[in-house]
């Protein structure tokens, strides 16, 4: 394993198809880890551009949270500015249409999914930074569809741009840039969500109760000794990284939109000492990485020419 990995320990830098700088080292899954890449990557293209980009795993609730609370406290970063990406699709589905038909107008289900997007906005706020939300423009998007999304931003003071560099390149970016730039020169007082000092328990409740809406947390037999364990081992000072279902705010991959009232059951907790971390697990969520019922290697092939296709 060492000998494989033997290059894979300095960050590698790779570039778009327009030459922009990316560099990658590090891409866990925010449902079921941290989230985020290596704080190696981000610190050396920090040093490398006035603007440093960073993803942080999908969702507010998720990669987000564990980017603000996680690693921005451990390696000392404080962020000018946070793209929150929106696109019809997803608050389509949040409206309860089924993934199979969120490419089709619908703009009822629009309106009832685009509270999930409202939710998201106020949970980046408490964290101090100016929001920029980039609505991820697909070509199957329509423009009422569009519109109403924008339309949304406005009713609730956020800033936003429509984003299409996917069908446009670098130019289809250009908006969304800009209200980047100016959202880094407005005022930052960005803070973590919870206290590190605080108890294991406390710190779960303060992000279920904060950032995902839950009205309670329960804790099964099993993870209550769990924490018991973290303390004993005084490992309590620890952030939390939640292991939840990307699909809901709360631990029910079938709670959709906004959900109010609900109950987050912790199942079980390890402790991931050298990451920094406690590892909370939630609900049903497996710590496997998903991969689809229909894999893509069935789509590659080599013809006789060596010619290889299905790869894109």
């Amino acid at each position: 394993m060492t000998a494989l990995l033997k290059d894979a320990i300095k960050p590698n830098l790779v570039q778009t198809l327009e030459g922009t700088p990316a560099v990658m080292h590090g891409g866990p899954f925010a449902n079921i880890a941290h989230g985020c890449n290596s704080v190696r990557a981000t610190k050396l293209a920090l040093k490398l551009a006035d603007y440093c980009i960073t993803e942080a795993g999908f969702g507010s609730d998720l990669g987000a949270e564990k980017f603000l609370d996680i690693k921005c406290r451990f390696a000392n970063l404080k962020p000018s500015a946070i793209v929150l990406v929106a696109t019809c699709r997803a608050l389509k589905y949040n409206g309860g249409v089924p993934k199979a038909e969120v490419s089709n107008e619908n703009l009822d289900a629009l309106k009832k999914g685009i509270v999930n997007l409202g939710v998201h906005i106020e949970n980046m706020r408490k964290y101090g930074v100016p929001v920029v939300v980039a609505i991820n423009q697909f070509g199957t998007d329509t423009e009422a569809e569009l519109k109403y999304i924008e339309n949304y931003c406005i009713e609730n003071g956020a800033d936003f741009a429509l984003s299409n560099v996917f069908g446009k390149g670098g130019d289809g970016g250009v908006e969304l840039a800009k209200k980047v730039v100016e959202a880094c020169d407005k005022p930052s007082d960005f803070s973590p969500i919870y206290d590190i000092n605080l108890t294991v328990k406390e710190k779960i409740e303060s992000i279920a109760e904060k950032i995902y809406g839950a009205a309670k947390v329960n804790y099964t037999t099993a993870a209550e000794k769990a924490i018991a364990e973290v303390q004993k081992l005084g490992a309590d000072k620890l952030p939390v990284c939640i292991a939840k279902t990307q699909y809901s705010l709360s631990d029910n991959p079938a709670l959709l939109g906004a959900p109010k009232d609900f109950e987050i059951t912790v199942r079980n907790v390890s402790l991931s000492n050298g990451a920094g971390f406690t590892v909370v697990y939630t609900g049903d969520i497996m710590t496997m990485p998903g991969l689809p019922k229909a894999p893509a290697a069935h789509n590659i092939d080599v013809n006789s020419d060596g010619k290889i296709t299905g790869l894109f």
